[in-house]
């Protein structure tokens, strides 16, 4: 059993890109995974300021905010999934703010690596044509070489921007699918 958590970048609730999420999730759970999920994308989080001061007060990030209530999360899970709209080709300011948090345990004063391994990419994007994820995947795949993570899948469907649009293509049973598949 492994323990899974999902980071929603979309600050959007019951949104296309959280759909895609649930769907993952059920299938995690079919599989005999632990799922936890994050909504980054509706907590305030700053991003990291490079003040380096990580782990100068007994957790991650100096900085109090909606991070802080991640940190517990990411130190327990084994594998992250990043479950995103596409923004400007990327992913949202929220969920990206929380990912360069990440700094605090991947710098010269970490004092807990994340035991994380393995990550997922699931995102939606209303544009048409797969090119219009290039840039996200692209982000990444550079990060999960970077910490290290086996990358297990990517799910991306384009052509979806009203809440629920995406409930007309193959994309949530393609996410489930995966999820059952770690």
């Amino acid at each position: 059993m492994k323990k899974i958590l999902v980071l929603t970048g979309s600050p959007r609730e019951n949104g296309n890109s959280d759909l895609l999420a649930e769907a993952f999730i059920e299938g995690a759970r079919q599989a005999g995974h632990e799922t936890a999920k994050f909504k980054a994308g509706l907590k305030q989080i700053q991003g990291c300021m490079a003040c380096k001061a990580c782990w100068s007060k007994d957790r991650a990030c100096v900085i109090r905010d909606g991070f802080t209530e991640l940190e517990p999360l990411l130190e327990a899970a084994d594998m992250i999934v990043f479950a995103t709209p596409l923004y400007w080709f990327g992913m949202p300011a929220q969920l990206k703010a929380a990912i360069d948090r990440f700094y605090a345990y991947n710098s010269d004063a970490c004092r807990r690596p994340l035991k994380a391994s393995e990550c997922v990419l699931l995102a939606c994007g209303n544009d048409e044509g797969p090119e219009i994820f290039d840039g996200l995947i692209a982000s990444y795949k550079s990060m999960a070489n970077y910490l290290d993570w086996k990358d297990r899948g990517i799910v991306t469907v384009n052509g979806v921007d009203s809440i629920g649009d995406i409930k007309n293509t193959d994309a949530l049973e393609r996410a489930k699918k995966l999820g059952k598949s770690i």
